[in-house]
């Protein structure tokens, strides 16, 4: 009889813990959705982008008039259309749900990549893909709102980095890195293992062969464009000239100037359109586990 309280009090804080685990369990499922959408219109946003800049370079590599551009200038681009101001707000928008979606990724771990090597790696390239386009997402505000939106051109930062304390060494990781990142790209077009991350029972075959191609056409394009400007990054590195660093819109200007320019711009920008195609059926398709 001495130890019932005691084991009532034991009861009790089971239950107390039982209902603190049921509460942060509703919570996370009320969470759920929200990061779901946010992340689902990020990968609306993220392939509007890469849709513009791969339709530009079509132009470009063609005689339409257009010029090649990264993805601020294909930002630009939108100004042109009707309600524009609208329409770059609303990309902007997206972009900033991508940006958060990425992060959380890479904070949260919602998909359990691990704490070894590979996951570390994964989760670190999270990171830095939603700190980039929450950069892009400022830059689109800012051009929304009239204002110049410019982050600086790749030269100016290069020279940013490379002016800093081992900034050369720092550089020429950066550059190994996006060229490394280039590679793996290639890799993800042979593997196809993004298919793994889609909810393929939910697609017709045709669906999911047409997924399947532009994914892998999207994802060699890009490997050819970080390729280049990994390349053009160690350039600068080794003969300390930020100027010779490129982004994606140098990178594609690159491309036109090769033996076969036109042909060879114009393949790699049809490859930018399907893998931002691609984004579309990820928005649509994509597992997404967020707690």
């Amino acid at each position: 009889m001495a130890q019932w309280p005691h084991g009532k009090e034991e009861r009790g804080l089971a239950q107390n813990g039982s209902s603190v685990e049921q509460h942060a369990g509703r919570a996370k499922r009320k969470a759920s959705p929200w990061i779901e959408r946010l992340a689902r219109a990020g990968y609306v946003a993220y392939g509007m982008v890469y849709v513009l800049v791969g339709v530009l370079a079509l132009r470009a590599a063609f005689g339409g008039g257009g010029e090649t551009t990264g993805q601020e200038g294909a930002l630009r681009s939108i100004l042109l259309a009707p309600l524009g101001r609208i329409l770059l707000g609303l990309v902007a928008a997206g972009l900033v749900a991508y940006a958060v979606w990425r992060l959380f990724q890479g904070v949260q771990d919602p998909e359990d990549e691990g704490g070894n090597a590979k996951g570390v790696v994964r989760r670190l390239d999270h990171v830095l893909n939603g700190l980039f386009h929450a950069g892009l997402a400022f830059s689109a505000g800012l051009l929304a709102l009239g204002s110049s939106g410019s982050g600086g051109s790749p030269d100016d930062w290069t020279a940013t980095l490379m002016s800093q304390p081992l900034g050369r060494w720092l550089a020429l990781v950066a550059g190994a890195v996006i060229f490394g990142a280039g590679l793996y790209q290639f890799y993800k077009a042979y593997k196809a293992d993004f298919r793994d991350e889609l909810k393929s029972h939910e697609m017709s075959r045709r669906e999911e062969a047409w997924t399947t191609r532009s994914g892998r056409l999207g994802y060699a394009a890009r490997g050819v464009v970080f390729g280049v400007i990994g390349v053009f990054l160690l350039q600068a590195a080794l003969q300390a000239d930020p100027q010779e660093a490129r982004g994606l819109g140098g990178a594609l200007e690159t491309l036109a100037r090769q033996p076969f320019g036109p042909y060879l711009l114009g393949l790699v920008a049809a490859g930018l359109v399907a893998y931002g195609a691609f984004m579309f059926v990820v928005a649509r398709y994509r597992r997404i586990e967020p707690a």
